[in-house]
């Protein structure tokens, strides 16, 4: 038994409690991550973002996306990816706003991430994951820019 009674084991992340969350996340990081909301198009913070490093779910700091899937879907309005990491994210149907889309949600937590189209591009497979920045957290690899610039777009190439 653990020192509060309990079994000493800890919940996995899908059993957070809400409320923790609610004071750990800002209102719009919960909103879009445990209500399955959407960030104003145009409005987050990694749509032009452009360092080499890897993107992170707020919630549980699993890794989801690395820079070099990230591209620019002109007209999108959010950070798109060309694929995202092994065992980082997992997807589900979802009728919303009046379509069937699929959700891409963090395989570890469970946290809504955004969306995944078939409108990426074509040579690796064709998926776009179209993604609210608030449900991200970004971690350097400290190569800054440069490198980037080399590897940027590899989605495009």
């Amino acid at each position: 038994m653990g020192e509060n009674g309990d079994s000493g084991h800890k919940k996995p992340w899908k059993y957070i409690e809400k409320q923790k969350l609610r004071d750990t996340l800002t209102p719009m990081q919960f909103h879009v991550t445990q209500e399955k909301g959407t960030e104003r198009q145009f409005s987050g913070q990694y749509l032009k973002f452009d360092k080499n490093g890897t993107y992170r779910c707020i919630v549980c700091s699993n890794e989801l996306f690395d820079s070099e899937a990230k591209f620019d879907k002109q007209g999108c309005g959010w950070p798109s990816f060309c694929r995202a990491r092994d065992a980082g994210i997992t997807t589900a149907p979802e009728w919303s706003h009046g379509l069937m889309r699929t959700e891409v949600k963090c395989a570890k937590c469970s946290a809504h991430i955004g969306h995944l189209f078939d409108d990426g591009p074509k040579k690796l497979g064709g998926l776009r994951y179209c993604v609210n920045s608030v449900a991200l957290n970004f971690e350097s690899n400290n190569d800054g820019a440069a490198e980037k610039e080399d590897s940027m777009h590899e989605c495009m190439k």
